[in-house]
């Protein structure tokens, strides 16, 4: 069992549809009956995208839209076109993302960039389809995917890890403000994937790290848990368990609630008093 949108005949929309989480989430869409509209820049991946749901899921109506979600007319453009062909959106997939690498002053000419994707690319879609898709009256889903790197925040790309802090703390606001409306049929969910190997965290490799989940995987675990009420989708992978998430997780919060330095995990003071603290099974 999964979400009740995810339904023959309704309408998905999926940025950064072209590859990885996005494009096996959309053949997922597809199998299931729905809709399915992918957004993404690179015309040709759209089109590479398009082939292989159609080769998983003969017969299914694709959409494939080339839509630069942080060019706020674009989005627009597209939720009009989007509603105007059938008056509803059921499910929208928020997932456009970038990580060309980042360093704390810029010296790589990324945070922008990173920053209008990651953040205000993915606010702007949030917001555009949301507002439209509470008016329609219709049930509806927006699942916004996050990063365990936007909780824990692991030094070496703070761009990104900005970014989906960011993300996190909207999309927990978005939820809030769709639960206390009257008659509102419309929630969200926060994904949170673990190590997936895509085109987006592949760097130099040209195989599939043993410990990384597969898209397909992290999209199977997704829909398991959008069955369940649970907002926070913390996915493991093949080398962290929920478990060792959760630790991860509480020790970062302790670094306030206890005064620690700031990513204490990684401070040289503090690095073997985790590690103590984590392999505790008590």
């Amino acid at each position: 069992m999964t979400h009740p949108v995810i339904a023959e005949g309704n309408v998905a929309v999926v940025t950064g549809g072209g590859s990885g989480i996005g494009l096996a989430a959309a053949t997922r869409f597809a199998e299931a009956g729905m809709v399915v509209a992918i957004v993404d820049r690179l015309a040709d991946r759209l089109a590479a995208a398009k082939s292989t749901i159609a080769e998983a899921a003969p017969g299914a109506t694709v959409l494939t839209l080339d839509t630069d979600v942080g060019d706020k007319a674009a989005v627009e453009a597209l939720a009009n076109e989007l509603f105007g062909r059938y008056g509803a959106v059921h499910l929208l997939l928020d997932n456009a993302g970038i990580q060309p690498g980042s360093d704390i002053f810029d010296t790589r000419g990324t945070w922008d960039a990173v920053l209008r994707t990651n953040l205000v690319g993915a606010i702007q879609v949030a917001q555009i389809f949301g507002e439209r898709m509470v008016a329609s009256g219709a049930p509806g889903l927006i699942v916004v995917s996050g990063s365990k790197q936007g909780i824990t925040m692991p030094p070496g790309d703070p761009a990104y890890n900005v970014s989906k802090a960011g993300l996190k703390a909207f999309t927990e606001a978005l939820q809030h403000d769709l639960r206390g409306r009257d008659g509102c049929r419309v929630e969200a969910r926060l994904l949170i994937p673990g190590f997936v190997y895509t085109a987006l965290t592949k760097g130099d490799r040209s195989e599939k790290p043993a410990g990384a989940w597969t898209p397909e995987q992290t999209v199977d675990f997704m829909l398991e848990r959008l069955g369940t009420d649970e907002f926070y989708i913390l996915c493991p992978d093949g080398e962290v368990t929920r478990e060792i998430d959760a630790k991860r997780i509480a020790w970062t919060a302790g670094d306030i609630t206890e005064n620690r330095p700031p990513l204490s995990r990684w401070h040289r003071d503090w690095a073997e008093k985790f590690r103590a603290w984590a392999a505790k099974t008590d």
